[in-house]
């Protein structure tokens, strides 16, 4: 079968290609270019390791150019989110839109039967259902499947996750053995247009405007201080902040049409519900009864256990036997089930309504 291998030039991607062309597949290497603005000489670096990987291993290798399409469909997402008040994860954008909707898009039109990708996450067809289904990776510190809960039966039946059972430690030994240049090669850890972590420094560089100083507030109105901007601050943010109390200070809304940012003590950082939307749910099935689930808010968050309500075709209630720190609008709430993946959605602000 062929398999067209999303390349990085990083460990993970380069020993998927390694697995795949080892266990028989008819193998060629993609890197998708992404990142507008950024560094060149990376780019150059990355898609010279990409490329002297696919000559290592004598299979085809070529880089597309997806700069304009990634900063249309992810950048300004990321950016007018910012501005509206929410926090998104631009990752589960650009895994839905680019890394798996545009690469299956290449390899089918190219006609591959498979694409994979270096994902820490393992697909299992169940024999009952005929469904099938996303589940996590062995290795739980590498597990990815947080960003991953948008996939659908049609992408989860092509493609290709080779380090699901595999450790990083052990990704690293293969890579090593193999002579690959990047076995030792740093993690990547920020957002990869922001590779600085400076959210900030990005939005006023990129934005066309930010919105102004405004007043922090407690919950009814009191106003405790100026602040530099809705964009600067995230729910459940305590440091920066620039004002004085005896106790610590939380953010707990951002309120972007009276430009207030709401503070308290910890009050109201807690809640039992949410309101989701965009829901996908994995199987394709939307569920006509509750489903009892343990939800993940955050992609380091531990899941706690929860009854997921369908309110719409695209819309749900997740109602938590103990309520969750700071649940933060424009983040995803992903549902698991042990294992297996059944779907999530992006949590709202004021109860959904957004």
């Amino acid at each position: 079968m062929k398999a067209l291998i999303a390349m990085s030039g990083g460990v993970d991607s380069s020993v998927s290609a390694y697995i795949l062309k080892r266990d028989g597949y008819d193998c060629s290497g993609i890197m998708m270019l992404l990142c507008p603005g950024s560094d060149l000489s990376y780019d150059e670096k990355m898609t010279g390791r990409a490329s002297a990987v696919c000559r290592k291993m004598d299979i085809p290798f070529e880089a597309v150019e997806l700069r304009d399409e990634f900063r249309s469909t992810v950048i300004e997402d990321f950016i007018s989110s910012y501005i509206s008040g929410i926090t998104p994860n631009p990752c589960i954008i650009c895994n839905k839109y680019m890394k798996f909707g545009r690469l299956m898009d290449i390899a089918s039109k190219r006609g591959f039967d498979r694409f994979a990708t270096g994902h820490y996450a393992r697909v299992i067809r169940n024999e009952d259902t005929g469904l099938m289904e996303l589940h996590k990776a062995k290795d739980p510190s590498k597990d990815q499947t947080y960003v991953l809960y948008n996939m659908n039966q049609e992408i989860l039946s092509r493609v290709l996750f080779p380090l699901g059972d595999l450790t990083k430690a052990e990704v690293r030994k293969i890579a090593a053995e193999a002579c690959f240049e990047n076995a030792s090669s740093k993690e990547s850890q920020d957002i990869c247009f922001i590779p600085d972590g400076d959210y900030a420094a990005f939005l006023g560089r990129n934005a066309s405007s930010l919105p102004p100083e405004g007043n922090f507030v407690t919950e009814d109105g009191k106003i405790l201080g100026t602040h530099k901007g809705i964009t600067n601050y995230t729910i459940g943010q305590r440091k920066g902040l620039g004002i004085s109390s005896d106790a610590p200070l939380f953010v707990i809304k951002i309120r972007p049409e009276t430009n207030e940012v709401v503070l308290s003590h910890g009050e109201g950082l807690f809640m039992d519900h949410l309101h989701l939307k965009n829901v996908n749910w994995i199987s394709g099935k939307i569920p006509e009864v509750p489903v009892r689930a343990a939800v993940k808010v955050r992609y380091k968050h531990q899941e706690q256990p929860a009854s997921i309500t369908v309110t719409g075709s695209d819309t749900a209630m997740v109602v938590f036997e103990e309520a969750v720190r700071a649940p933060t609008p424009g983040q995803s709430a992903v549902f698991y089930d042990g294992d297996n993946v059944l779907g999530g959605g992006v949590i709202c602000s004021d109860g959904g309504n957004t």
